[in-house]
């Protein structure tokens, strides 16, 4: 049963009242009413925010079938419900203030495959990129190409009716859609496919509701097809919602599922679909092409469109300047040389596929002479181009690509770019005209803008930036709509070219026209009662009114009430636009294990983001100073405010709700990875916005005990290493194990080595010379020659490495020394980056102010400084700059930079040569993507090849999988990415990790010992 909430009104009652009926029926899915689910769902990829009343999750058919049944009862039907997939949409189109229907994360099977002819069945909650991973060794693939397609369900696609990247080849979704099956308003299952003129008699004679729609559509072809061919035109992007000009296919037969195809959930929830395959294409090449101007580059698509190409697509110069500081950037920027006389102000990407590659070449090599020639004259628009052949080469370029439309969201300033004329489509020969009339009105509210999309189809994704917090902006927003509605309406084409219509379908009845009442029957005949997805697309009745665009609450009217200091002091949230891609489906990349582990949307970034939105307007209309309240308190004040957090921890005990502790686990969950700044291309920084959040909340609320404990942890182990076989004697007792876990909340505790650093011994060379390690110091430095200081590094101490994988630090030296430089290790003191992480941020400025003013110390005497830990090393170039008030901090570089930046190819003898596979840390990947190349540099150099393996997180993260609440979570993460590569490769002894905690969580998980690249480096070679 579902608790009531106390003060609910009479709606939310009402709501309540059904989902609690639901459950007693049977529901086997998941109910949640709590505000936390519903202010994650609140949102998508546009510029609307409605809260819904609650939201489910069905396991199958059979819950859909009970929520439309239930929903079809007198009591009930002014119950909304309104599907949703991937959460992608631009115009608001699985926004609701009723219920949610979100089959995404239970109804994600693929069920029947046929290779021989070329189909494949699925639940409609299937991520493109997960059925396209699934088909690949099948040599097939679903089109089309979606800039989306690592988040985008397969029901969001079917209703959307989306298409994207090649569609002048592969069309749009409904042209490989073959059956479907919908779950009807009455709770009637409805499958659909081509009729012949038998199967459709058969299906129109039922007396059912399935009899009555093919009644009613077929009339509606009938007795207006002449006024259909006359509203609607050949674009390729045709007609999505209810597309009246293919009830019948081209053969004539009858398509209900062309209907279906677009109707952004308005109709039925469709669950099922069987899917047209096509053979991926053997071999593939692109052609960047490159401009001085952009309206040029327009002009030129269809003077390349007669070298008939797969697709070609297009970026503005604002596009590709974000795209040079994403971390995608390292994936291509071979393919964008600097080498031409003036800025690139437009690009095209010319895409051939083909089975022969005989025949790709001939393609290609036809464009590059014409290329090479144009280019050379001075006349010519084109200024440069360069070429990428091979699958892997192009398919990063079109990763770059399908990032435009996240990396559009990351500038600075409040004015940022939003949908809202998103994606209009026009005959192609006309879109050069009718771009620069388009831009002519943007221009005349002197507005910034980026463009980008697909000119083979005369699609162009435009995105104006405006801040919609103010209210005289937002205004202009529905003035451009209705400017940009006409425009394309004068050049006969369609508002909606390719992720439908939500609430700008005000204006269907001016692009429909007489033909609007159509749409209108089909409404009425699904949904008599307007309970799916209503004010969309159609109404059942003039009765019922279309949403309207100034109408629905956009988040900049929400965000407008929370104060301008929380908003500034929040900034690594508030910016996020809701494009979804930490809702990736594949495991093995890096962005949010969280979210990928719980299938929880409120554990993903942008659910993290969208809590603490909702709690910093809560808190503002509660006149909460967030400012004030994180300033450091003095301990006496501290001390004082203890009575109140024991009376606010014991009401919660007591089940009192506060939001707060909804967030509070939200941000429990994450595992401060910081793969989603690096990954996301607003840069949405949980870590650094939990921290804050964390910081505020434990004002109000007591501490648990193991966050004191992970906080202290790095200052008390240098007194604990006095004494290892006391620390390392009580840790493996078992009671001591379960008073941490139960009392504490820490499991799985490393032990120490034992093993002091600071004169420890080592062999430097192959003659057994032996030295100390001996610490760094002004002094010491001071006394070094030129020559020596540049060849002089000093190891940072992490916490981790030093105490329990002291060796690891000892093979460091021994190697630097080994390869010829001076090594030496500069005095411990605490990083701090677990204070940060739990939220004791002056504490953590306080360790990071210390710290760094030892290393400028060193850094002074002009020798390098180098971490081993990449974890702890990249929090020097990002928190300690955020936190640093008194000095700046030195470069502290990762190992691989430090060694691919001196070495040559060194003299070493190497019995044989070795291939190495290393997994690298996901901070790293993340957020230092262009180091994990240099590891290969390195080993090539010193005789060896290393091959990067992409896992995902391995579920440790620091501390996040020591503490009890999140072991089988962190366990669940370890089998989700990391146990088959590590049952695969270490037993062979060549599988490599950079980070403490991977290698900490691979000895746990499976017991295995898997070295560092330093060590595998020092076993495997010697220096002559």
């Amino acid at each position: 049963m579902i608790p009531n909430l106390q003060h609910t009104s009479p709606v939310q009652a009402h709501y309540l009242d059904f989902l609690n009926t639901l459950s007693r029926r049977g529901f086997k899915g998941d109910i949640s009413p709590d505000y936390a689910n519903r202010t994650v769902l609140a949102t998508d990829n546009s510029i609307y925010q409605v809260l819904p009343q609650g939201v489910v999750y069905p396991k199958h058919t059979g819950d859909l079938i009970l929520i439309t049944q239930l929903a079809n009862e007198a009591l009930y039907r002014d119950i909304v419900l309104s599907p949703r997939g991937g959460g992608t949409g631009t115009n608001g189109q699985s926004l609701t203030d009723g219920v949610v229907v979100d089959i995404s994360r239970h109804m994600n099977q693929i069920l029947e495959i046929n290779v021989e002819e070329r189909w494949v069945k699925v639940q409609t909650g299937v991520v493109k990129d997960q059925l396209n991973a699934f088909l690949k060794p099948h040599g097939l693939f679903f089109a089309p190409e979606l800039s989306t397609s690592n988040r985008a369900t397969i029901g969001g696609m079917i209703n959307t009716d989306a298409s994207g990247q090649g569609s002048c080849l592969y069309g749009k979704t409904r042209n490989h859609v073959l059956e479907l099956q919908t779950v009807l308003l009455d709770g009637s299952v409805l499958n659909s496919q081509t009729l012949d003129a038998q199967a459709y008699e058969a299906l129109a004679e039922q007396q059912d509701r399935t009899g009555l729609i093919h009644r009613v559509v077929d009339s509606i072809y009938k007795e207006h097809k002449t006024k259909i061919d006359e509203v609607f035109p050949p674009l390729n992007r045709c007609l999505t919602g209810y597309d009246l000009a293919h009830i019948r296919d081209e053969n004539g037969q009858f398509n209900l599922n062309n209907i279906l195809c677009g109707s952004e959930g308005t109709l039925g929830f469709i669950t099922e679909a069987k899917l047209n395959l096509l053979t991926i294409p053997k071999h593939s090449a692109l052609v960047v092409v490159k401009y001085g101007d952009f309206e040029k580059s327009l002009r030129d698509a269809t003077e390349l469109m007669k070298a008939k190409p797969t697709s070609i697509e297009t970026i503005d110069s604002k596009v590709l300047n974000l795209a040079m500081n994403d971390f995608v950037w390292h994936q291509v920027e071979e393919f964008f040389p600097d080498d031409t006389a003036e800025p690139v102000q437009g690009i095209n990407f010319v895409e051939y596929t083909a089975d022969d590659e005989a025949e790709l070449d001939q393609k290609v090599q036809t464009l590059l002479d014409n290329l090479k020639a144009s280019v050379a004259d001075p006349n010519s628009p084109r200024i440069g181009y360069a070429l990428a052949k091979g699958s892997a080469a192009v398919n990063r370029i079109w990763g770059m690509r399908k990032r435009a439309v996240g990396l559009l969201g990351n500038k600075e300033g409040e004015a940022r770019p939003v949908p809202f004329v998103e994606d209009t489509a026009v005959p192609p020969e006309h879109l050069a005209d009718f771009i620069m009339e388009f831009r002519e009105i943007l221009d005349a509210y002197r507005l910034e803008y980026g463009m980008f999309g697909h000119v083979d189809a005369g699609v162009l994704h435009v995105r104006p930036a405006l801040d919609m917090k103010d209210p005289e902006q937002a205004k202009i927003a529905w003035e451009i709509s209705d400017r940009v509605a006409d425009l394309t309406h004068q050049y006969h084409g369609l508002l909606w070219g390719e992720h439908g219509k939500g609430v700008r379908s005000e204006y269907a009845p001016q692009f429909f026209g007489e033909l609007y009442p159509q749409l209108q029957r089909i409404k009425a005949t699904f949904d008599p009662y307007n309970q799916l997805n209503p004010g969309k697309i159609a109404t059942p009745s003039d009765e019922h009114n279309l949403l309207k665009i100034n109408e629905v609450t956009t988040r900049g009217e929400l965000d407008r009430v929370i104060s301008k200091q929380s908003w500034t002091q929040f900034e690594e949230a508030v910016y996020c636009n809701g494009n979804g891609a930490c809702f990736n489906w594949n495991t093995a990349d890096q962005m949010c294990p969280s979210y990928k582990v719980t299938r929880q949307r409120v554990n993903s970034p942008k659910g993290r983001a969208s809590l603490v939105r909702e709690w910093l307007k809560l808190l503002s209309e509660n006149n909460f100073d967030t400012v004030a309240a994180a300033k450091r308190k003095s301990a006496l004040t501290a001390i004082a405010g203890l009575p109140k957090r024991l009376f606010s921890s014991l009401r919660k005990k007591l089940g009192v709700y506060d939001f707060s502790h909804e967030v509070y686990d939200s941000m429990a969950a994450c595992l401060a990875c910081k793969s989603c700044t690096g990954q996301c291309p607003i840069k949405v920084d949980v870590p650094e916005f939990r921290s804050k959040f964390l910081s505020l909340y434990h004002t109000r609320y007591m501490r648990p005990l193991k966050d004191y404990l992970v906080g202290a942890l790095e200052f008390m182990l240098p007194v604990c290493a006095k004494f290892p076989s006391v620390y390392n004697f009580f840790m493996k007792l078992r009671f001591v194990q379960l008073l941490l876990e139960k009392w504490v909340g820490f499991v799985d505790g490393p032990l120490l080595t034992g093993t002091r650093l600071a004169g420890y011994k080592l062999t430097v060379d192959a003659n057994g010379t032996q030295a100390e390690i001996e610490l760094a110091s002004p002094d010491k430095l001071a006394n070094l020659t030129q020559e020596q200081r540049e060849k002089t590094v000093v190891i940072v101490q992490d916490a981790f490495t030093s105490y329990f994988e002291t060796q690891l630090v000892i093979d460091t030296i021994q190697l630097l020394k080994q390869l010829g430089f001076n090594a030496l290790l500069a005095p411990y003191k605490a990083n701090g980056k677990p204070l940060h992480v739990h939220g004791f941020l002056g504490s953590f400025a306080d360790t990071a102010e210390k710290n760094a003013k030892m290393l400028n110390s060193i850094s002074a005497c002009g020798v390098a400084l180098v971490g081993i830990d990449p974890s702890m090393t990249l929090t020097y170039r990002s928190e300690y700059k955020k936190y640093l008030s008194k000095q700046a901090m030195p470069k502290v570089e990762l190992l691989q930079e430090f060694l691919d930046a001196r070495l040559l190819a060194a003299d070493t003898n190497a019995e044989q040569s070795i291939e190495f596979k290393l997994m690298p840390h996901c901070t790293e990947t993340s957020n230092a993507v262009g180091t994990i190349k240099m590891w290969q540099s390195v080993f090539t150099k010193l005789g060896h090849s290393l091959t990067i393996l992409n896992a995902g997180c391995c579920g440790m993260s620091g501390t996040y999988g020591h503490e009890a609440r999140n072991k089988e979570s962190s366990q669940a993460l370890y089998q989700m990415s990391w146990q088959k590569p590590v049952e695969q490769h270490a037993p062979s002894g060549t599988l490599l990790a950079t980070g403490y905690s991977c290698r900490s969580q691979v000895k746990r998980e499976a017991g295995e010992t898997i070295l560092h690249p330093v060590q595998a480096l020092l076993a495997n070679i010697t220096v002559s």
